[in-house]
Parts: structure tokens; sequence; C-alpha cells
């Protein structure tokens, strides 16, 4: 924690079918990220969810 509040470095990604993506949520800890993301992908939609820390870009 920081004098601003909690630290939430890791962030659960949506991409849809268009690449547009969205952020979900902000969690503490990557556990906590994947298991949110996990249950999010098991739905069957055509959306694709990923963790990334803050911070880090993905190419």
């Amino acid at each position: 924690m920081t004098d601003t509040g909690p630290v939430l470095p890791w962030l659960v990604i949506r991409q849809d079918e268009n690449g547009n993506r969205y952020r979900v949520g902000r969690y503490a800890t990557r556990t906590e990220a994947e298991r949110v993301a996990d249950r999010l992908d098991a739905h069957g939609h055509q959306q694709l969810y990923t963790v990334e820390r803050v911070g880090r870009t993905v190419s």
C-alpha cells in the first residue's frame, strides 16, 4: 500500500474480435488477475482476456 492507496499493478484486458482493447479490472496479484481472466474466458465468447502488468506494453 502507498500513501495514495493500495497498489494494483495487474490488469485484466479484454480484446474483442475487432482488436479493440478494454481494461476489465486492476488487481494486487498476478494470480488474482489470472483467476478473473480464466473465469471470464470460460464463458466461451469470442473475446480474448489477457493479464498485463501496469507499465508494460504488448507488441
